[in-house]
């Protein structure tokens, strides 16, 4: 692998494709695209997605210096603050319509946890304490009203009253906790942590850990379990590969943020398990990728963009990590080789959706709607391009392309 290929891919495909999704007339970004690269200006704006564009400007903005990128920043960033925060009851919507007037006023953990990430990321970019300001709002908001004695609560409606947690919830089951937006509260307490490393953000970290090894954890599988309970019996026999790899390298992330030698050793197990399970159960070897999920002993084989990305960065993270990942480099490889081979989109150079089949791939899926972002595949070229560059500048230029 070679940082060009990621520098490349992100700089002259995926950074173009979004620029061109800029709504200059209502704000923010046009949500919906389908498979020809034809945007539907009148869909209705996801504040999931939105914040995952403010993310992905604010991150590229800290690895390329590109004013552009801050500019297109700025842009998420006020459509997020001015249409997607409700200012009677605090928290963001779940969307807006596309001139931005409330189409979905559910207030999810999950989301809020998003627009932390997002404008922690904004403000570590910009500067603007003021993005910070709200990320702490929210962070409160999480920490008062999204939560019990026993961890995160899921869905609301718009006044914070319990709803049901259908937006979160899949494979037949209804779940009153998820491992997903355990996870993704985790990712965003992070990034607010490395903005301003307040302790009662790291302390709501080190308690997310605990929860996570305690409770979602399956140390027989080497897995997370997916859907619980109210008491956190798990719903169902699922196996996320997906979840679980991206959740190995969040999890260390996290461990590094609060610098806490204690929970980092506390972890490991954790960690180069999900990975090994991942690898061991989750890859399809025929095509050197990795498949969806297990359900009761079925595999989905199916290759969903944003599994194959977390793939690449959680196989090169647990590389990096252990003396003896040396298979998990080639894993990495062979999954961004497949990526490139297959799922990344020729004529938009934005990822296809789903693979069902090789040799025969559905081209008119959409390319963006509310949960298709520039993410997932984002952050796996910004991951892969600083760490194959510091790897580099470690081991000496003539190491660029593997990383050894």
């Amino acid at each position: 692998m070679k940082v060009s290929e990621f520098k490349d891919h992100l700089t002259q495909n995926l950074i173009p494709f979004w620029n061109r999704l800029k709504d200059d007339e209502h704000g923010g970004f046009y949500s919906y695209v389908d498979g020809a690269g034809t945007p539907d200006k009148q869909y209705d704006k996801g504040v999931i997605l939105h914040s995952r564009i403010l993310w992905f400007y604010s991150s590229a903005y800290q690895l390329l210096q590109d004013e552009q990128l801050l500019h297109m920043a700025d842009h998420a960033y006020q459509f997020l603050v001015d249409f997607c925060i409700d200012s009677q009851y605090g928290g963001v919507y779940w969307s807006v319509h596309y001139d931005g007037s409330v189409a979905d006023d559910t207030k999810h953990t999950y989301n809020q946890a998003f627009a932390i990430y997002a404008l922690s990321a904004y403000y570590r970019a910009s500067g603007r304490k003021e993005a910070l300001n709200h990320a702490y709002e929210l962070y409160r908001l999480i920490e008062e009203r999204c939560s019990d004695e026993d961890g995160y609560l899921e869905a609301f409606h718009r006044d914070f009253s319990i709803a049901d947690n259908d937006k979160l919830s899949e494979n037949g089951v209804m779940a009153y906790r998820t491992m997903n937006t355990l996870l993704h509260i985790l990712e965003a307490y992070t990034e607010l942590y490395l903005a301003d490393h307040f302790y009662k953000v790291g302390d709501s970290i080190r308690n997310i850990l605990i929860r996570f090894k305690s409770k979602i954890y399956n140390p027989d599988k080497k897995i997370f379990n997916v859907f619980f309970d109210e008491y956190y019996n798990s719903l169902i026999d699922l196996e996320s590969f997906g979840h679980d790899i991206e959740a190995s390298w969040l999890i260390d992330r996290a461990c590094q943020a609060i610098n806490d030698a204690g929970y980092q050793k506390e972890m490991q197990k954790i960690i180069k398990g999900l990975a090994e399970s991942a690898c061991k159960n989750g890859m399809d070897w025929s095509l050197s990728a990795i498949n969806n999920e297990c359900e009761k002993n079925i595999v989905d084989t199916k290759k969903v963009w944003w599994v194959q990305a977390e793939a690449v960065t959680g196989f090169f993270n647990i590389y990096q990590k252990y003396p003896d990942g040396e298979k998990y480099l080639k894993n990495a490889e062979d999954v961004w080789r497949f990526i490139q081979e297959y799922v990344i989109d020729k004529n938009t150079g934005e990822w296809i959706e789903n693979i069902e089949d090789v040799t025969s791939i559905d081209t008119d899926q959409a390319l963006v709607h509310h949960w298709k972002c520039p993410y997932h595949n984002g952050r796996m070229c910004i991951e892969m391009i600083k760490r194959l560059s510091a790897l580099c500048i470690r081991g000496g230029e003539s190491n660029a392309e593997t990383g050894k």
